[in-house]
């Protein structure tokens, strides 16, 4: 349903707002009148109320319609102004423009008021909507700048952490183009929905892919549908390309045999909701626990801890590496359960 256009009427005689009202009731739109005969009461509607459409005459008995123009100006910029007056002289009507005006119309002449109001508004709501467009626009052009900025940033992280704990040039080149692939893909499933929330299944499947196309090693148990914003998909992103990248090098996907068994779960705690991720290999060579804290450990730490509030257990049984990790959500992110 439409909303009721408001129009604001500047008139001291009574009878010229009766006859003013009867030519409105020609508009296509439903409307209500505000009329107002003084000055006081002029400047408390403005301050009080949003009108759409601003109606004056030109001769008022304290102020003039000159006074009640920039009034509305200062006030109420984006409404049209409307002289409807007896008399408005060809000097007066430009000066009328000058300072802000939209239209006038003489009273004599007054069946012109509904075309000429009608015109205003569509020109005023065509104007309301490329400030629109140009307001969404600039919100974009500052998100895009301050995305781009974070991005760079973390791309700078990933060179100088990677380029510490790599033994050769072909090592660094190796795993810093497989982290920057692993952000480029989540970044293009975040494009692919509108950069809105994104599931933990798309982002998990996304990442994993690239090094068992067809999931078929992985066993996917419970699987609760998880909404994710931007932000903490890029990092969930991020953790999945460095476990799977890491089964490929030394664990379940090291051989043709292992396999990964994962799951996550929607608990509800005093706390909360929280997603509880679990991420098993076994059948694949036996490992042993690293000597120091690698990169890959700090990034995945660091992304589940520090960006977003978690908390992440690296295990290293012989049989297979483990993690279990506890990640904070809002409740609206946590929809149903859904099972493999």
């Amino acid at each position: 349903m439409a909303e009721m256009l408001r129009i604001l009427l500047l008139e001291d005689s009574t009878i010229d707002a009766e006859l003013i009202e009867a030519q409105l009731d020609s508009l296509d739109e439903a409307f209500a009148v505000k009329r107002v005969a003084t000055r006081a009461a002029y400047q408390a509607a403005l301050a009080d109320d949003i009108f759409d459409v601003i109606l004056s005459d030109f001769s008022l008995p304290d102020f003039d319609g000159m006074a009640a123009l920039e009034l509305a100006v200062a006030s109420a910029p984006y409404a049209p102004f409307i002289f409807v007056s007896g008399v408005l002289g060809e000097d007066a009507a430009i000066e009328a423009f000058r300072k802000g005006a939209t239209d006038y119309v003489l009273k004599p002449r007054l069946a012109r008021l509904p075309a000429a109001v009608t015109r205003a508004l569509n020109e005023a709501r065509g104007r309301a909507e490329s400030r629109r467009i140009e307001q969404q626009k600039d919100f974009l052009v500052r998100e895009l700048s301050h995305r781009v900025k974070n991005n760079l940033a973390v791309v700078l992280s990933l060179i100088r952490r990677t380029g510490r704990s790599c033994r050769s040039v072909a090592e660094f080149e190796e795993k810093l183009l497989a982290r920057i692939s692993a952000l480029a893909d989540a970044h293009e499933l975040l494009f692919e929905g509108n950069w809105d929330e994104t599931e933990l299944l798309s982002v998990f499947q996304r990442a994993v892919r690239p090094h068992n196309k067809d999931l078929a090693r992985f066993d996917i148990g419970r699987h609760d549908l998880v909404r994710l914003d931007p932000k903490t998909a890029l990092s969930i992103g991020m953790v999945f390309n460095e476990l799977v990248t890491n089964a490929s090098k030394y664990g379940a996907l090291a051989n043709e045999q292992g396999r990964i068994s994962i799951a996550w779960v929607v608990d509800k705690t005093n706390l909360g909701r929280s997603v509880r991720l679990s991420w098993a290999e076994h059948g694949g060579p036996t490992i042993e626990a690293p000597g120091d804290e690698g990169f890959g450990t700090r990034l995945i730490k660091a992304n589940i801890e520090y960006e977003l509030g978690g908390q992440a257990s690296l295990h290293y049984p012989p049989e297979g590496f483990r993690a279990e990790i506890d990640l904070p959500i809002p409740e609206s992110e946590a929809v149903r359960s859904a099972s493999a």
